[in-house]
């Protein structure tokens, strides 16, 4: 078992006028903290964000998908092997997550009763289990079907072989405890570092066809919407990854990388369309620490007041914050990295860019901070 390590993510990063991820009335989600109400953006809103950032960085079959659907991606997986014909190829799908998981068929064709997370190449591997038998297995009845393919070890397919984003993530199966992934990331809620107010577009769209003469929308409605400084956190285990993924550090290396790139450059896409709302952030910082993970969202329970700006003022919470944390717990950590956009050199932002050096270390570009992360890592497991 490897020793405990774990890689602290912290990120400010400000969000014009947006509804990024919408409560059951359609508004943007709130939170009340430190006595007033805040913006909030959910964990499995950015989680859901962060993996699908990883399409672009890793072949599909490398990944892993989350749906009801595996039934009918499996039947289509030994139709594009066989000859079969599709009812043939469902009915031993079918039979096979039946017999061997109790996985069984939801309200759609082709679906599941429940979602389930699972790697694309895990499914290649089931097929791979019957695809010289399924000839014999097409002439069965449906008992001696459910018999035969009861034998196949479709659970121990699904349960190794984990793709980056289920190793991260976890998996958690009720029906089935022995296909459970303990997840290596835990991911905040972010919350905005100041107090919000709800407010509302009222919009309206003209149709173009209306003739001179004709007044009036053709529609209208209204958006909730607020704007935020947000104060993100994550964190990774490295440890749980590293099991996750068969004991393969250089995989989990890869994985954490893939992650805080993902991580730091997504946003919830909630009505993308009508605020165009993706920024960057304007810090991220990297605590790697052997202890436990650290929250340091306290920073911020007392809001920061809107002067001259937020983001600026919030950094500096953070950093005073970190320092704060470290020298009363006496937790010194293994490595700290730091990316950020205030200029050293401006006077309005080198308080901001000096706070920070001294509560982390010298600001870097992000590809730096990747780079050294990872090295860092690697020496420190290498020492046990």
């Amino acid at each position: 078992m490897n020793p405990r390590l774990y890689i602290d993510v912290h990120i400010l990063q400000t969000v014009p006028p947006a509804n990024l991820n919408r409560d059951d009335q359609g508004n943007p989600k709130e939170a009340y903290f430190g006595g007033v109400r805040r913006s909030r953006v959910s964990s499995q809103a950015w989680k859901r964000a962060t993996r699908m950032a990883f399409a672009g960085r890793l072949p599909e079959e490398k990944l892993a998908t989350r749906t009801k659907k595996i039934a009918s991606q499996l039947t289509e997986r030994l139709e594009a092997r066989t000859d079969l014909d599709p009812a043939a190829a469902a009915r031993i799908a079918g039979a096979l997550l039946l017999a061997t998981l109790d996985i069984r068929a939801g309200k759609k064709a082709g679906d599941t009763a429940y979602l389930l997370f699972y790697g694309r190449q895990q499914l290649e591997e089931i097929v791979n289990l019957v695809v010289d038998q399924l000839d014999e297995l097409a002439v069965l009845d449906d008992v001696d079907l459910a018999a035969a393919v009861k034998e196949f070890p479709v659970r121990e397919k699904l349960g190794a072989g984990h793709p980056m984003d289920v190793a991260l993530f976890g998996r958690m199966v009720a029906e089935i405890p022995s296909l459970n992934v303990d997840a290596a990331t835990q991911v905040a809620h972010a919350l905005s570092t100041h107090a919000t107010e709800l407010e509302f577009d009222y919009y309206t769209a003209v149709d173009d066809e209306n003739a001179k003469e004709e007044t009036g929308a053709g529609m209208i409605g209204t958006i909730g919407f607020n704007s935020a400084t947000l104060y993100r956190y994550a964190t990774v285990s490295l440890h749980q990854l590293t099991a996750n993924l068969g004991e393969d550090t250089a995989a989990a290396f890869d994985a954490v990388e893939l992650f805080l790139h993902s991580f730091a450059r997504s946003a919830p896409s909630g009505y993308g369309n009508s605020f165009a709302h993706r920024t960057l952030p304007s810090l991220v910082a990297v605590v790697v620490r052997r202890d436990q993970p650290v929250n340091l969202v306290s920073a911020f329970e007392n809001p920061v007041r809107a002067r001259n700006g937020i983001v600026a003022v919030s950094a500096r919470r953070l950093a005073r914050e970190h320092i704060l944390a470290t020298s009363q717990w006496g937790d010194t950590p293994l490595h700290t990295g730091l990316c950020h956009t205030f200029d050293p050199d401006d006077e309005e932002t080198s308080a901001t860019a000096a706070a920070l050096s001294t509560a982390f270390c010298p600001a870097q570009p992000f590809p730096t901070l990747l780079a050294k992360l990872r090295a860092s890592l690697i020496e420190t497991v290498k020492q046990g």
